[in-house]
């Protein structure tokens, strides 16, 4: 599913493009006031399950989110908070599970709030952000053999946006 990534600000060589070019080594980098936003725009209402945000307080320490706000609805101007994380000094992937029971988050609009840093910093770094959709039944030998990937295990990331 296509999607529009924006940003509320970035420094000159570290926007959406590092947030999103699959490299642990690159990042989104703040340049302004608090808080920071990711916004994800869909063309159409998606189903949500999870995000992900790849951070490392040993390399960025003071940049290192410490609370996320994770807000979502059909506009910018309706957004509703559905999930808040505090972090303690993560290194790796941070998984965010969203829409509560049903495990499902139907939204056009995606937003997430870097509400704070960690040692009071005042700009972020968000090194990798992925959205998850609901995860399918995959068929690895279609046809005649009927041999499936049905466990969690097997199937986390088969879907990617």
């Amino acid at each position: 599913m296509e999607a529009v990534w924006s940003l509320s600000t970035a420094k000159p060589g570290n926007g959406v493009d590092q947030l999103r070019d699959a490299s642990t080594d690159t990042y989104w980098q703040s340049d302004g006031g608090q808080p920071h936003l990711i916004n994800v725009q869909f063309q159409k209402k998606v189903s949500i399950c999870e995000v992900a945000f790849y951070l490392d307080f040993g390399l960025d320490e003071s940049y290192t989110p410490k609370r996320i706000s994770i807000r979502a609805g059909t506009t910018f101007h309706d957004l509703v908070e559905v999930q808040v994380v505090d972090l303690h000094e993560p290194c790796g992937w941070v998984q965010v599970a969203l829409g509560g029971d049903e495990g499902v988050l139907r939204a056009f609009f995606l937003q997430i709030c870097v509400a704070a840093m960690h040692q009071n910093g005042r700009d972020t770094h968000v090194r990798q952000c992925r959205v998850f959709g609901p995860r399918h039944r995959i068929d690895v030998f279609p046809g005649e053999c009927g041999v499936a990937f049905e466990s969690i295990k097997l199937s986390r990331y088969s879907v990617l946006r």
